[in-house]
């Protein structure tokens, strides 16, 4: 298969006309293209051009084959079989079993349809649900597995993923990689996850500064960007150098011109020359040193518009910077212990647990879907409290983020969150505590509803972080969804820089690496409570 997709100068635009991308030329074959670029830069409604949902801003789609996309969201009171597309060939095979069916069914039926869904519902971790229990029933990575199931079954020539591995477990995560690498048709998938990257053949990044495609997968992309940061880098400083040259050069010859000018009304006071000659030579020395000036004044400016134009580049391609405070954290201080913990919620029993941190440790919390993770980050913060078993912590030395951070009032500023969660700050500390996570001036008047995912995140941190306590631990739930690659980098460049504990809750395995986890404990839902 050859360009089962191919976009020619294709352009594209949000709704309300803000622009997304411009002049993107790509052909998508019988391999794995993966799209990458900051939250709103035009991912996922180039996956529904691809589609045919929505019509670009201007260039050309084609397609030569079928196109298949992930489906995510379900209406709950569907069955699995209305999900997985089935309904109708089951219904033809059934009609023929029971001697009711009609030549049109002989010639439709596919009888190797149910050992193809029993299959792939094994290969997915789906092994025994029935066709006809309703997705409502299902957790969240169940219903991402049925609909890979339904690709896995219609098998398209062309596959579109949007951020497939969203609020996945590992068993979720590792039913995408295995739909990836045994698809033979073409893929293309818009995400965040670094690992999952690494598998494509080609990577497109949709940026500020135009389309870029590198060949390979993740680690190539992100040396081909380093290497791109690093020659922007030298630019800035040629560019910064060449503008200090032409202005010394500039001031070299004014001072030249100067000392001429001088030696000539030195020369004219002797009165030895006739007026006539004096005034000519006096007018060419004008005229003379108008084009220096005009020439200096000229190249300084254009030596100047390359130093913008170098710096603005370096901006666009380096990274913000945040900053957590230091949290002072003793080395061998008691931060959170549990002893054989229970917590009931609705209708279950969770735990019992045991576990201790101290000092700076930094302990990842794994398990399956609905295993309890959000419920032991919220007895271990206080926010429920035991059945049974005990809870020791400093809660004014706890600072927590939920998956979708919670602290924070969406009709408020980031500011006004800030001085509402800590009103002992006056505006100056509240501004500050801003600046550090990268909110200065007119950025922390903005309301917290308009903020992007890593935008709010640091937001949240800001909240959390920034009272007259700093916080010995930190305890982040799922905080890599919802972000862009470019978000998470931050995040995981602050994280490092921590000096207290963290707990964390994320299935993003790359990111826990990257923030240097200390020690993993997984935990199953069942009453054997916590494993390491």
């Amino acid at each position: 298969m050859s360009g089962v997709l191919t976009l020619s100068g294709l352009s594209a635009a949000t709704p309300g006309g803000k622009a997304l991308f411009h002049h993107l030329t790509l052909s998508v074959g019988a391999e794995r293209i993966g799209l990458v670029g900051r939250n709103g830069s035009g991912k996922s409604t180039l996956l529904r051009i691809a589609a045919g949902e929505v019509a670009p801003l201007s260039g050309r789609v084609r397609r030569t084959g079928t196109v298949g996309m992930l489906v995510q969201r379900w209406r709950d009171d569907d069955t699995i079989a209305e999900a997985l597309g089935v309904v109708v060939r089951l219904a033809t095979l059934a009609r023929i079993e029971a001697g009711n069916g009609t030549a049109t069914d002989l010639e439709a039926a596919d009888w190797t349809l149910p050992a193809s869904i029993d299959l792939v519902f094994t290969d997915i971790g789906l092994a025994g649900l029935h066709l006809d229990r309703r997705m409502g029933t299902l957790s969240g990575g169940e219903r991402t597995r049925v609909g890979i199931a339904r690709l896995a079954i219609e098998r398209p020539d062309l596959l579109l993923l949007d951020e497939p591995t969203n609020n996945l477990d590992r068993e979720g995560r590792a039913a995408i990689d295995r739909l990836i690498d045994r698809w033979h048709g073409g893929l293309l998938v818009a995400s965040h996850d670094r690992a999952l990257l690494e598998h494509m053949d080609r990577i497109v990044e949709l940026n500020p500064v135009g389309i870029r495609i590198v060949g390979g997968g993740w680690v190539a992309f992100a040396a081909a960007r380093e290497a791109e940061r690093a020659l922007a880098e030298a630019e800035v400083e040629r560019s910064d150098l060449a503008l200090r040259s032409t202005r010394l050069a500039a001031q070299a010859a004014r001072e030249a011109k100067e000392r001429r000018d001088k030696a000539g009304r030195a020369f004219a006071a002797k009165g030895s020359e006739p007026k006539i000659l004096l005034g000519a030579r006096a007018e060419r020395a004008e005229n003379s040193g108008g084009h220096v000036r005009r020439l200096a004044d000229r190249q300084i400016e254009d030596a100047a518009r390359a130093r913008d134009q170098a710096r603005a580049r370096i901006e666009v391609l380096t990274p913000l910077t945040i900053e957590l405070p230091a949290s002072g954290l003793p080395s061998q201080a008691e931060v959170l212990a549990m002893e054989n913990a229970t917590v009931d919620l609705g209708g279950r029993r969770f735990g019992p647990w045991t576990l201790a941190l101290h000092g700076p440790e930094r302990v990842a919390i794994a398990g399956q879907n609905g295993a309890g993770k959000s419920t032991l980050l919220r007895l271990a913060i206080g926010d429920i409290a035991p059945a049974t078993g005990s809870v020791r912590r400093r809660r004014e030395r706890l600072a927590m983020l939920d998956q979708h951070i919670g602290l924070l009032d969406d009709g408020g500023t980031i500011l006004g969150n800030l001085r509402r969660l800590h009103p002992t700050l006056d505006d100056e500390a509240a501004h500050a505590a801003c600046a550090r996570f990268a909110f200065r001036n007119r950025d922390a008047e903005r309301l917290v509803g308009t903020l992007s995912g890593g935008e709010r995140l640091r937001a949240g941190l800001a909240a959390a972080l920034s009272g007259p306590l700093p916080p010995w631990l930190l305890i982040l739930d799922e905080p890599t969804n919802h972000l862009d690659i470019a978000s998470m980098e931050i995040l995981e460049r602050a994280l490092q820089a921590f000096d207290g504990a963290l707990i964390i809750v994320s299935h993003d395995f790359q990111f826990l690496d990257a923030v240097r986890v200390t020690r993993k404990i997984k935990i199953d839902g069942l009453p054997a409570g916590v494993q390491t």
